[in-house]
């Protein structure tokens, strides 16, 4: 597993990992129910959190083409980022219609949002309608997967 996205995996980890212990110690007190929330919602969070949460990433041959051209969508991001996560969630079921590319699994697309943006690894951007946007609006985003 490439280190990037190793310590991509190391937040959500972290999180089930405090959401255990803490069930741990609230069944120890003889509180049950504490225990169940503290499990579930670090368990929910840890679960957002990771790269679990995003459909699987194509091989970066797969985007080769002028990503966006033919009306697809193609929304570069990595494990991690809360404005892709915000991206993600708010866009609802709208989202499966793109295609997400995680840019620490593929160095192909890691070097294109490099290339985008003045050399930083800035996500979640957007390619559609043949135009790249960083952090664009979300409703431009549904706009475009509605439209395409």
């Amino acid at each position: 597993m490439p280190r990037r996205l190793l310590g991509a995996w190391l937040l959500s980890a972290a999180m089930g990992g405090v959401g255990l212990v803490e069930g741990i110690l609230f069944s120890a007190q003889g509180r049950p129910l504490p225990a169940v929330l503290a499990i579930a919602v670090l368990g929910l969070i840890a679960w957002v959190v990771s790269p679990a949460a995003f459909p699987r990433s194509p091989s970066g041959r797969v985007v080769d083409e002028p990503a966006g051209a033919g009306g697809g969508i193609v929304v570069y991001w990595r494990p991690g980022c809360m404005y892709c996560l915000r991206l993600r969630w708010s866009l609802g079921r709208l989202a499966r219609r793109a295609t997400w590319v995680d840019i620490w699994a593929d160095e192909d697309a890691a070097a294109f949002v490099r290339g985008v943006n003045d050399g930083n690894e800035t996500v979640p951007t957007v390619v559609a309608e043949n135009k790249v946007r960083t952090n664009p609006e979300v409703g431009w985003v549904r706009r475009a997967l509605q439209e395409g």
